[in-house]
């Protein structure tokens, strides 16, 4: 894979996302992982939503973004949608684990 400045071609571009898309995914299956072990941890079902670790997690995201030079806003609701998914998911694992 190119990076961004070596591309010559819309093509390269293309390619360039789509191998990023690709590890994004794998990352985000990572995260997920953790999910699986937070619902599998957490002995209460009223302990999957944590709001000031959401909090937390969206400001530290805001700085790594700035950090990286990017848009912090469009990061942090990014994040927040990605927190949102990983709270239904969390509660669905959670229900299964104890079903």
């Amino acid at each position: 894979m190119l990076d961004a400045e070596d591309c010559q071609t819309m093509a390269e571009v293309r390619a360039g996302v789509d191998a990023v898309d690709r590890e994004l995914v794998q990352l985000l299956k990572r995260r997920f992982d953790y999910m699986d072990a937070a619902a599998r941890i957490k002995p209460e079902r009223d302990q999957v939503r944590d709001e000031p670790r959401k909090a937390q997690v969206i400001a530290n995201v805001r700085r790594h973004a700035a950090e990286a030079g990017i848009p912090e806003q469009p990061v942090a609701e990014l994040w927040d949608r990605l927190i949102e998914a990983s709270i239904a998911y969390e509660f669905e694992k959670f229900d299964r684990i104890r079903a």
